[in-house]
Order: structure tokens, then sequence, then C-alpha cells
């Protein structure tokens, strides 16, 4: 009866877990194994069987948010496609290069300089630019195109650049092939030497260096991630790693969290999307930065108080999204009230 007991609180845990990362990746198109695998590995379970059902979850709810967001029509496909052939051969650089680190014995400290660093970074970054409002939210003229004036001036210097070929956009923006790759190879070697799935790079690289939507950079990031997550995830199951009584709560939660997360993102204004992925990145670098610390000291509180301040913050941010999602329907609901009734 007790181990009943232990195995419904797992399963009710695992549910929860789900919804809320659901949320975060149809909102953001990061955030699965950012969160899963560490949580995993706190929890007891071994690195591969942590890493492989994380992949596993990652490449479900993908799939899922994607789906939600092509109907919604925030899915660059020829985007996605071009930026899956640079980030592929970005990763295989990444990972002789990490590989030369580790020859070296330095690959561990450099690593995590580097993640604890471009996290915190790209989360100020972001912030900062949202909060101000210097960066524009992109919007669209009746055409459906992008307004030149709300461009990042980083985005508008990349467009200037005509070599051809010419790729046109969802938006009407327009970019040479070639830059496209580019941004792509250097989110991937970043995403190959650091051992990640890159999202939290891929996203604001789409925004910030190619100039697209926001929810269309994460609906395209999304798509990517079903590729990169399938192939991951099912090299592992070939070696019996996925853990499916983790993996199925999962995505049992996700399917749920997934689809309000993706919704969200046509309701949310723009510039709250990137307040939000800003303060995540902020605090998901602060939580890497004290398990780094725990390590060095070789104190196992800090890998417990690591985990507590991600998932703080994932429920913080997820709250946030839910709420103002709420708040803008509800505003929607009061202006058409009142139109009707004029």
């Amino acid at each position: 009866m007790e181990l009943f007991g232990v195995a419904v609180s797992l399963l009710a845990l695992f549910t929860g877990f789900g919804v809320l990362i659901g949320i975060l990746f149809g909102f953001f198109g990061m955030g699965g194994s950012f969160l899963v695998t560490p949580a995993l590995m706190v929890m007891g379970y071994e690195t591969d069987v942590a890493v492989a059902s994380g992949l596993a979850f990652v490449f479900a709810t993908s799939v899922i948010a994607t789906l939600k967001h092509r109907d919604l029509g925030q899915v660059d496909y020829k985007l996605g496609v071009l930026m899956i052939a640079g980030t592929t051969a970005g990763i295989e650089v990444g990972k002789i290069g990490l590989h030369w680190m580790q020859d070296m014995g330095i690959a561990d400290t450099v690593v995590s300089i580097i993640y604890v660093g471009l996290l915190g970074a790209i989360g100020a970054f972001v912030t900062y630019n949202a909060v101000k409002g210097n960066d524009g939210g992109i919007d669209h003229d009746a055409d459906g195109e992008v307004d030149a004036d709300d461009i990042p001036d980083i985005a508008k210097t990349i467009q200037s650049y005509r070599i051809p070929p010419m790729m046109s956009l969802r938006g009407g923006v327009s970019v040479s092939l070639w830059l496209i790759l580019g941004v792509a190879f250097v989110t991937g070697l970043l995403s190959g030497f650091l051992g990640v799935g890159g999202g939290f790079i891929r996203m604001p690289a789409l925004f910030y260096l190619i100039g697209v939507p926001v929810p269309i950079a994460v609906g395209t990031d999304l798509f990517e991630i079903v590729f990169s997550g399938g192939i991951g995830s099912f090299l592992y199951a070939m070696d019996g790693a996925v853990n499916l009584s983790i993996v199925a709560p999962l995505l049992a939660g996700s399917a749920l969290g997934a689809r309000l997360g993706a919704a969200a993102t046509s309701i949310v204004d723009e510039d709250d999307i990137k307040v939000y992925f800003g303060v995540m990145l902020l605090l998901g670098s602060l939580a890497v930065a004290i398990r780094e610390v725990g390590s060095y000291l070789e104190m196992p509180v800090f890998q417990t108080v690591s985990l507590l301040v991600i998932l703080g913050a994932a429920t913080l941010v997820a709250g946030a999204v839910v709420v103002s999602s709420l708040r803008e329907l509800r505003s929607d609901t009061g202006s058409t009230t009142t139109s009707t009734a004029d």
C-alpha cells in the first residue's frame, strides 16, 4: 500500500511538472531538458536515464507545441530547415572543440564559465532592451509584413548585406542565405560546445540577428527541436536508457501546458514575452552558478539549492505567463463588449 502511495505521488509530481514545463516550452521554445534533466538527477536517477528521458520528453513536447504554433501560423519551415542545416554543422564543430578541451583537462571549468556567462548575458540583454522598449516589438502592416522601424538594429545590419541568394521569410523579411547559415552555425557551435539543446540561444538569435517576430522565432525554434530532440531520444532509446514511467506522466501534463504556452504567444505582448524570457535566463544563470560553486566546494546541498532556484523561477515565470494571458483575454473581452454596446 505504501509503495502504491509513492507511485501515485510520483505520478502526480511528474504530471504537474509536465504542465509547468509545457507552458514554458510552448511559450519560449526552450526549457525542457534545461529543467527536467537536473531535476531527475537530484531525485537520484542515473545520468544516462535523466538525459535520455529528458530528451524523449523534449521531443514529444516540441511536437505538441509546434503543431499549436503551426495552427497559429507561427512556424517558418523554410527558415527552420536552413537553421537545422547550419546548426547541425555547428554542433559537430562544437563537439570537436569540447573533446579537445577535455584532452587538455580544462573542459569542465571553461564550459561552466561560458554557460553561466552566456545565460546571464543573454538574459540581461533581452530584459534590458525589453524593459527600455527600444528594441521594439515587431508590428505588422495590413499586408502582414514587418514594419522596418521595429526590426532590431543588429538584424537591420545583417539584412543590409545583400549577398545572393536572398531568402524571403515570413513577414516580408529578406535575408541572405549565407547569413542565415552563419547565424545557425554559430548557435549550433555554442550548443555543441556547451552540451545543451540551444533553445535559449536560437530563439533570441532568430529575433535579434535575423529579425523575425518573436512568436515566429519561438515556433520555428520548436520546429528545429522536433528534429534534434527526435534524433537524440531515438539514439538513447536504442540503448534502453529512456524510462517511460517518467516520460509518460510528464507528457500527460505537457500536452496541456505546451498548447497553453503556445497559445499565449499570440495573446501576450511581445515585450512581456522578452522580459519573462530574460528573467528566466538570469535565474537559470544563478542556478547553474550555485551548482558549480557546490561542485567546487564539494557541498551536495548546493545542488538542491540550485534545483530549487530553477524550479522556483520556472513556477514564477509560468505563473506570470498564465496571469498575463488571462489579463489580455479579459481586456479584449471588455473591449469587445464595449464596442458591441456602442
